[in-house]
């Protein structure tokens, strides 16, 4: 099994953090990385006239191997709901048909679609939140629903950040390509850690960021655009997106064509030389760690902490239906208010979530750690 990295953080033993879901800390490589980046800054005349194009490729080369894309699949966007807009300026939803999202899904593949429907004339369909946990069983559902008004796109988290419900793409997507609905997929809680194969799945859209489960810095995320929709016009109008625009040239718009492939669509102002290489770090090595050995640390520490938990007055989910690196406790009778306070002030760090606990450790935690958890939960959960 893959041990425990601790000794690549700076994180003192004292401390129990137990939400990268929420904040990933940086490795001390990718700390770094962003002070020498910092100082380069300072002194731009040293820096190389190809040092923005080599960290570029170099982050959207790591990010299209974390899901299985080849590099042109893949643009380079600042967040999310950067991603998803794109893609709302790319697709076309046809009124009278309807769009398909998640209760108390995250804002970005949400509201995009909400905002544009009373114009767009299209229905929004929200799966609500099933109270097993089991989200593949009720989005299948909901997009094979007799009688439903045609399915023109399914805009969904693969893992829902509130309960830690994991959808199996595996299942789902076949069952959205078959309506001939456009698949969107949210992969914040999930690239990195769970298998995520483009080339099996097929969807439209796949986006991430790199601060929570990939170990980076705010403000880098990627989106994988499928080949069929490389040929739209991006979100933004930059020299970037253009075969032909640029200031060293000495006719400036020489060819405004577009640029083939999914680097059309990279955002303005990516030459981020101070985080794109804090971002290829981080997703470097989770690559270097692999899937399988991930998911098998991190689901050795949930199942600890759901056996530590089981015997109290909680709700956890069945381990079938929930993602292997979250665990969201419930309360039938309401969660403390103060509870989150009052694990920090004992050196113990979760995330209050829709009136849940979510608990994400990720490579950096050890069985020592899970063992506090559940003793200062145990402690003051139910004062």
């Amino acid at each position: 099994m893959l041990p425990s990295q601790r000794a690549l953080f700076d994180m003192p033993r004292d401390v129990c953090y137990m939400n990268a879901a929420g904040w990933g800390p940086l490795p001390l490589a990718t700390q770094e990385a962003g002070r020498a980046a910092m100082n380069r800054k300072g002194q731009p005349w040293k820096l190389a006239g190809d040092l923005a194009s080599t960290q570029n490729e170099r982050a959207r080369s790591a990010a299209a191997a974390l899901i299985g894309a080849e590099p042109g699949d893949v643009t380079l966007i600042s967040s999310v709901g950067y991603g998803v807009a794109s893609a709302g300026k790319i697709l076309e939803i046809p009124r009278g048909s309807r769009v398909i999202v998640l209760e108390n899904d995250h804002t970005s593949p949400t509201l995009e679609w909400v905002g544009r429907a009373p114009a767009g004339g299209y229905t929004i369909e929200t799966v609500k939140q099933p109270a097993d946990g089991d989200w593949t069983s009720a989005v299948f559902e909901a997009v094979d629903r007799p009688g439903a008004a045609p399915l023109s796109l399914v805009s969904i988290s693969s893992v829902h950040w509130s309960d830690g419900g994991a959808i199996d793409l595996g299942r789902v997507a076949p069952a959205v390509h078959k309506t001939g609905a456009a698949l969107l997929v949210d992969a914040t809680h999930d690239a990195g850690v769970r298998t995520i194969d483009v080339k099996t799945l097929d969807p439209d859209f796949l986006i991430f960021p790199t601060y929570k489960w990939l170990l980076g810095p705010y403000g880098r995320a990627f989106m994988y655009v499928a080949k069929r929709h490389q040929n739209a016009v991006p979100l933004e109008q930059t020299s970037i997106g253009r075969k032909g625009v640029s200031a060293e040239d000495t006719v400036y718009f020489r060819d405004t064509s577009y640029k083939d492939g999914a680097r059309r669509y990279d955002m303005g102002e990516r030459d981020h030389f101070v985080s794109m290489e804090m971002a290829s770090i981080g997703m470097e090595m989770m690559a270097k760690w692999g899937n399988e050995a991930v998911v098998e640390r991190l689901s050795m520490l949930t199942t600890r902490l759901a056996e530590g938990l089981g015997n109290l007055d909680v709700r956890l989910l069945d381990k079938k239906v929930r993602a292997p690196h979250l665990l969201c406790v419930g309360f039938p009778k309401g969660m403390a208010p103060d509870l989150p306070k009052k694990l920090v002030a004992e050196g113990v760090h979760a995330a209050p979530r829709l009136g849940r606990l979510r608990i994400s450790p990720h490579v950096y935690n050890d069985e020592q750690d899970v063992d506090r958890f559940v003793d200062v939960f145990r402690k003051v959960a139910f004062q």
